[in-house]
């Protein structure tokens, strides 16, 4: 008498098939014939969608997409804003990155509508253009009356003169063109405050990234990681020498009190001479607070260009490597698993991962390396004195 299957029996072969075995196995292990395998298969709506051939045109589609994802992830991480920040902001973000990506994949990653950023940028071609023709033509009669009054005039008195001579241009104008010419009247206190002005945001690093020695020159910046709708900003100094994380500090809110801190701790940490410290223009770096306290250290300060992050691009790219290799990888369940692996990060950065700017080394190698070279040095100095 021929033997009865239930449909249980069925799906188990059927599934054990889909696993790998073949139905030549199949057969030998549970006795079914062959040909009986054979019509449950074809029967099974299951093996008919897995046999299915795959469209190759949504692999496709698929990978662009994660490939989109991706690039859209690298642009926020570089961006100096937010997709919550002001829309002057995004555009100016926006334009400094089209050289390396599509507008219309940066508008997407900033939330920006495609259109206005257009409207934008030509608004602004046209006001650029008509301003800048303002400028050439105003900028020497401006100089002239300037140096014929002795430096003495600012801009509401220039303004005044160009006025009575019949020329229709604003004030602000006025004081534009003489503010980027160095024009500054030396009547009692202004030249005294623009050039304070001018020594808080100097830009004396200006992507001279390569230094001789440790504690020569320090970058600074600050990040932030959302988790649980909770903003976590990250502060970190690097010793620009050996690529050296020298101090970090992680805080809830951005504040001169942070960048403070991390300094403070860094540099009783290092006990540094001589150094430069270079940051961007961030309220946190340009407080008087934190600025004279580098004062009171004998520490100078060098700042970013406003809307230029290559000019601290070591920092940025210490962020970048941070959060795609740790914070954006691991499923935190606490502030404090947040800040052990910020830690955690930092220490691996320092003593395990080598870093192709010098020479595939890491950064605790590379800084140990020149401190013997130095020993050795000084013991060499000192036999040579013994010696004479």
């Amino acid at each position: 008498m021929k033997k009865q299957y239930n449909d249980n029996q069925k799906r188990i072969i059927i599934e054990t098939y889909l696993s790998g075995v073949s139905i030549s196995d199949l057969s030998k292990q549970t006795g079914v014939g062959r040909n009986t395998i054979y019509s449950w298969i074809k029967q099974s709506k299951s093996a008919q969608k897995t046999v299915r051939k795959v469209n190759m045109r949504d692999v496709f589609d698929l990978k662009q997409k994660c490939h989109q994802l991706e690039q859209m992830v690298e642009i926020l991480q570089s961006v100096p804003c937010t997709i919550s920040a002001p829309l002057r902001e995004r555009y100016s973000a926006i334009e400094q990155l089209s050289d390396q990506y599509s507008v219309s994949l940066l508008c997407k990653a900033l939330k920006v509508a495609k259109g206005s950023y257009y409207n934008h940028i030509l608004r602004n071609k046209n006001e650029d253009t008509l301003f800048e023709q303002k400028k050439k033509e105003l900028t020497p009669i401006i100089e002239q009356i300037f140096h014929d009054n002795n430096q003495i005039y600012g801009s509401s008195k220039i303004h005044a003169i160009l006025k009575d001579r019949g020329y229709t241009v604003g004030q602000q104008t006025v004081a534009d063109i003489m503010h980027e010419n160095g024009w500054f009247s030396v009547v009692s206190g202004a030249k005294k405050l623009y050039l304070k002005s001018q020594e808080r945001k100097q830009n004396i690093l200006n992507q001279q990234f390569q230094v001789l020695r440790p504690n020569e020159v320090w970058v600074s910046d600050v990040t932030y990681f959302r988790y649980n709708n909770k903003v976590y900003y990250i502060c970190v100094i690097l010793d620009l020498y050996a690529r050296k994380i020298v101090g970090y500090r992680v805080s809830m809110s951005n504040s001169t009190q942070l960048t403070k801190g991390t300094f403070k701790y860094a540099y009783e940490y290092r006990q540094p001479t001589d150094l430069l410290f270079h940051s961007d223009q961030g309220a946190n770096y340009t407080s008087r607070a934190f600025t004279d306290y580098l004062k009171s250290l004998g520490i100078k300060q060098s700042f970013s260009r406003a809307h230029t992050p290559y000019d601290n691009s070591v920092m940025e790219s210490f962020f970048k490597s941070m959060k795609a290799e740790k914070l954006y990888r691991t499923d935190f369940r606490s502030e404090r698993e947040i800040r052990e692996a910020i830690k955690d990060y930092v220490h691996y950065y320092n003593s395990k991962r080598p870093h192709s700017v010098i020479n595939y080394r890491t950064p605790n190698a590379y800084e140990s390396i020149y401190f013997k070279r130095q020993a050795a040095l000084r013991d060499l100095q000192s036999n040579n004195d013994g010696s004479d």
